[in-house]
């Protein structure tokens, strides 16, 4: 008997996340679109995080881990090596999702025929509580990608038979520290690939100490080394994006 390929395989890597871990991956267990693959890389976790994955028995979670910790982009990078479906979404382990997310993501992508697609989400504090929510436009490029990372990546959503994504590029790869999915989602964009925004919340964006977004000067410097560095950009334009980076940045705290 021909086991069945999954319409979308969820990327989703691990690392010392035992507090949210088992929400985040109940919210993709009770989506209302079944066909899916959940695909779990451990980072090696020196927590728990390792055995909360390992006590769900449902078929369609397949788990792999690493010897050593790798990070993330390195961890999605394994994940994506071993995804089956034709659409891939990503999904962090601290994060949650609406359980219509991915049958709603998918039917608005058909209808748009959209290669690339994000959608609003609701901001969480670290227990859970409502902060705010974020809209979404209903088309980025590139350019305006690099004014405004409006999406974090648990909303994205690609369908492969429209747009190639060859790896998440990690720091390791070129020896300095930058914000990898902003770098990866850049790498697609600059293709000439346009982002669909689905301005409807179907996600939660857990805000916590822990998370890497939470160190505000570091993220800040992430971001002009991906300008100067990563996208070669000169001191003005880099300066341009940043501030209206920052700006945005305000913007959706309100």
């Amino acid at each position: 008997m021909t086991e069945a390929v999954p319409v979308v395989s969820v990327i989703m890597p691990v690392y010392n996340c035992e507090a949210y871990l088992r929400e985040a991956m109940e919210s993709v267990l009770h989506q209302s679109f079944e066909n899916w693959e959940l695909i779990i890389v451990d980072d090696y976790s020196t927590d728990r995080s390792l055995a909360i994955a390992e006590s769900f028995s449902d078929e369609r979670i397949r788990l792999f881990r690493h010897e050593s910790n790798c990070g993330a982009a390195a961890a999605r990078n394994t994940a994506l090596e071993h995804a089956r479906g034709r659409f891939v979404a990503f999904m962090d382990s601290d994060d949650a999702w609406l359980n219509r997310k991915l049958e709603s993501q998918l039917a608005y992508m058909r209808e748009q025929n959209a290669g690339m697609c994000f959608t609003a989400y609701e901001t969480i504090e670290a227990d859970g509580s409502h902060r705010n929510y974020v809209k979404v436009p209903s088309r980025i490029d590139y350019k305006g990608f690099l004014k405004n990372t409006i999406t974090c990546s648990h909303t994205i959503m690609f369908d492969l038979d429209i747009v190639k994504i060859d790896w998440l590029i990690a720091p390791a790869y070129r020896g300095y520290d930058f914000p990898e999915d902003l770098a990866t989602w850049l790498q697609v964009l600059k293709r000439g690939v346009v982002g669909i925004g689905f301005n409807e919340v179907l996600a939660k964006n857990r805000k916590h100490g822990k998370s890497r977004s939470s160190q505000k000067h570091k993220a800040v410097k992430r971001t002009w080394n991906q300008y100067r560095k990563g996208e070669g950009l000169n001191v003005l334009y880099s300066s341009y994006c940043l501030f209206w980076q920052l700006t945005h940045a305000v913007l959706k705290r309100l």
